[in-house]
């Protein structure tokens, strides 16, 4: 049996192929190496994992795609969580652009880009992804991604910059201050979550002037950033992959094809297009 995983900084989903049945799906918290240690990880798996891990003795090779695990070092701690809990398998494990370029170029050349709790971007050379300068992280970087926006509701909501009514509705939704904001931001862990989690918002003022003045202000920050950083930009496809991407993805296009970029896939979880590009390679190899 072949394990696929795509994990993202919040949740990691899985899809277990078996033969001649429907594949088995399951999901679990995020395994980012930068945020979870080994140890943690293995916690993770066994306890929010433990169905699939009934399946542990049949599984023959696991592929796992994460945030964070763009160098080897993060690779290893990855790897060694799941061998821990998945003995017998024979273990991949690649960065989340890797899986996303699979799962939307798959062999052809392309733009992919992450935009869910965090944001990144890559080029895929129809083998492989070539990473670029981005991926700095929620406090650095992650332009137009959930963490991004979550930041700039809070900040906008403390500040007083949001309009009267929007800020009714933000203040009915989320009892903070000042003091409980820079607690979870700055003192706990998941930072990036804490902020991602005020994103969910924006669905419900994205018809408002505020909400779409700040979806252009976000994407247009991240084209500006990330997609034009690539000087033949206008030459490929350019894919989104993630919750932020699927769920706005009319102001998403909108802004593209203003900006002359050409936008392929953008899909919400890649888990089932992964997973059947690797179904598919195998059958081939």
């Amino acid at each position: 049996m072949i394990l696929v995983a795509d994990s993202g900084s919040s949740k990691t989903d899985w899809l277990l192929a078996i033969p001649e049945q429907e594949p088995l799906q399951f999901r679990t918290d995020g395994l980012n190496p930068y945020f979870r240690s080994e140890k943690e990880m293995v916690k993770i798996l066994q306890e929010q994992g433990s169905d699939m891990v009934a399946h542990a003795a049949d599984i023959d090779e696991i592929y796992f795609f994460g945030a964070g695990c763009s160098s080897p070092d993060r690779h290893e701690i990855v790897s060694n969580a799941i061998s821990q809990v998945f003995p017998k398998a024979y273990i991949s494990v690649d960065s989340d652009l890797l899986g996303g370029a699979f799962a939307t170029c798959g062999h052809e050349k392309g733009l992919c880009c992450v935009l869910g709790t965090g944001s990144n971007i890559s080029f895929f050379d129809g083998n492989d992804v070539h990473a670029g300068k981005h991926g700095l992280g929620y406090i650095l970087g992650d332009e137009g991604s959930g963490s991004w926006f979550g930041k700039a509701l809070v900040t906008d909501y403390l500040y007083g910059n949001m309009p009267e009514e929007v800020a009714v509705l933000f203040k009915d939704d989320y009892a903070i201050d000042k003091e409980t904001v820079i607690f979870n931001t700055y003192q706990k862990s998941g930072g990036n979550f804490y902020l991602a989690s005020f994103s969910k918002f924006l669905g419900k003022v994205r018809d408002t002037s505020y909400g779409q003045n700040l979806l252009a202000r976000g994407f247009l920050e991240f084209i500006e950033t990330n997609i034009k950083s690539y000087p033949q930009y206008h030459k490929y496809k350019c894919h989104f992959v993630g919750s932020i991407a699927y769920v706005f993805a009319d102001e998403l296009k909108q802004l593209c094809e203003s900006n002359e970029i050409r936008v392929g896939k953008i899909i919400r979880k890649p888990i089932h297009d992964l997973a059947q590009f690797i179904a598919n390679r195998d059958a081939t190899v």
